[in-house]
């Protein structure tokens, strides 16, 4: 059981709580804290006091003050006005992870909203009534409004729900569940729309696909080193522990458990080769690297689940702090990094492709022994490269510009919501160019023959040939390709190593 607004949000609690496998509630603390903030916003409105978004306008219009009898107005405006994004709508899931974050962070009772909203917000989280949210037209400062407000027109009976993959006008879904709109309160339209949970869901839906990509990476390369007869020295752990990066160490540590009894590396521990290529030997190097992006974003985001993003944030009766916590640079300059860390992953596995089609130290070129009339696998090295060179051009950091908004009020924004659209564009490339590499790898494997490979290996090389054969003579590849994209995605391969 978690408990909204008590306990610590992680990326497996949010995951769970999103897939119905963790039961999530508001207990008695956090509804206390929940009434207690709302009755010190429902003091202010009763004073005379200006305090900028419970009883003035919002952005340039800060200075202007807002009686209490329109604030309910104001607030309903606020969601219409902000719900201008375009493009195609994100991914539900994603809705429902921005609806999870919100809830956590209203429960820690800074925001001054009711506990009948919160509660209306669970009822569409746990019946699986999801908001349509556009893509684009967040620009990651004022935290996410834009999709935020789109996220929560259902409230008031605006916008629209996905039901069974169709999109719904909400005013009907909520007629049929017995549900009157909300009328939002002083406070409650601001404190829903601002806060940084578009790019926190795509944070944490980032985080959740390049954890596997990471491990696979790991074993995709094990599999063509094996495929190429590398060599296992470069993973030793006396090489690492006098460079101690926390990635390249656990790196290492797994290269050496995805070659731990296997025929083939002890087949050729005395040939005469002294060193393999940078993308075969530096694995460590390189797959760490991109493994210490990983650690920092997971970092910060486990922090951002558990903070408070909205404005202002009400501290007592008579003092409402107006300050940035909405701005989303935290996580966009991270988002960026992480970005050319996933990109890199890609980068390094089509050099690995190439080295196998090479037609060096028994393999024969292009992977097939019949070069000429077959083209073998020559041309899915063309595909990865492509893609790497996409990532390539999606590695530039949104987070490095700046376009002032709100005439001048929002004069630096983060831009971090394309920071983590992107991250999940490279992700999603980068499951396709593994997928390739573990095509090429398995082939190279066939030619090593009888020698036997570890475990691990055997069993996924066993899992890609069963949906892959062997190539004799030259086929449509486009059906390989994809069922082994489908094996990433599906995350059929093993990745665990202890």
């Amino acid at each position: 059981m978690f408990k909204y607004g008590i306990d610590i949000l992680t990326l497996k609690s949010v995951n769970e709580i999103a897939n119905g496998t963790l039961k999530a509630i508001i207990n008695d603390e956090a509804r206390a804290k929940i009434n207690s903030c709302r009755n010190k916003v429902e003091t202010i409105i009763k004073s005379d006091k200006v305090v900028y978004g419970i009883n003035t306008g919002f952005g340039p219009l800060c200075d202007v003050q807002i009686t209490e009898s329109e604030t309910s107005l104001l607030q309903k405006n606020l969601l219409i006005t902000h719900a201008v994004g375009v493009g195609e709508n994100i991914d539900k899931q994603l809705s429902k992870i921005m609806m999870i974050c919100k809830v956590h962070a209203l429960c820690q009772g800074f925001s001054g909203v009711r506990f009948e909203l919160i509660e209306r917000i669970i009822y569409f989280i746990e019946n699986d009534l999801l908001p349509t949210v556009p893509k684009q037209g967040s620009v990651g400062a004022s935290g996410d409004l834009a999709p935020l407000s789109h996220l929560f027109l259902p409230l008031i009976g605006e916008g629209d729900f996905w039901i069974n993959d169709e999109i719904v006008p909400a005013k009907g879904v909520l007629l049929q569940h017995k549900i009157k709109p909300l009328e939002l309160q002083a406070k409650e339209g601001l404190g829903l729309i601002n806060g940084t949970q578009f790019i926190l869901a795509h944070t944490i839906t980032g985080l959740l696909k390049m954890n596997y990509l990471l491990d696979l990476a790991d074993v995709a390369g094990a599999m063509s080193i094996e495929g190429y007869k590398g060599s296992s020295s470069p993973f030793r752990e006396e090489l690492h522990q006098i460079r101690p990066f926390k990635g390249s160490i656990h790196v290492a540590s797994r290269m050496r458990a995805l070659f731990e009894g296997s025929q083939n590396i002890a087949s050729h521990e005395n040939c005469e080769r002294v060193q393999d290529p940078y993308s075969m030997r530096c694995i460590p190097q390189v797959h760490g690297a991109s493994r210490n992006a990983f650690y920092h974003l997971l970092e910060l985001a486990e922090i951002e689940m558990n903070s408070v993003t909205d404005n202002p944030i009400v501290l007592s009766e008579t003092e409402a702090i107006s300050g940035g916590n909405f701005h989303g640079q935290p996580l966009a300059m991270a988002l960026d990094y992480c970005s050319i860390a996933a990109s890199e992953l890609g980068n390094i596995a089509d050099r690995r492709c190439y080295l196998l089609i090479e037609g060096k130290y028994g393999l024969p070129r292009l992977l097939t022994k019949a070069g000429g009339l077959n083209s073998g696998f020559m041309i899915p090295q063309y595909t990865t490269a492509a893609l790497v060179t996409e990532n390539k051009s999606l590695c530039f950091p949104p987070s490095a510009d700046s376009i002032p908004t709100s005439l001048g009020q929002e004069d630096h924004v983060s831009m971090g919501s394309i920071s983590g659209r992107k991250l999940n564009q490279i992700l999603e490339n980068l499951e396709k160019i593994l997928a390739i590499e573990l095509m090429y790898a398995a082939q190279a494997m066939e030619f090593r023959r009888p020698n036997t490979f570890s475990e691990i290996i055997e069993k996924n090389h066993a899992i890609i040939r069963d949906k892959v054969d062997k190539l004799e003579d030259d086929r449509l590849l486009k059906d390989d390709i994809n069922n082994m994209i489908q094996l990433v995605k599906n995350e059929k391969l093993i990745v665990k190593v202890n």
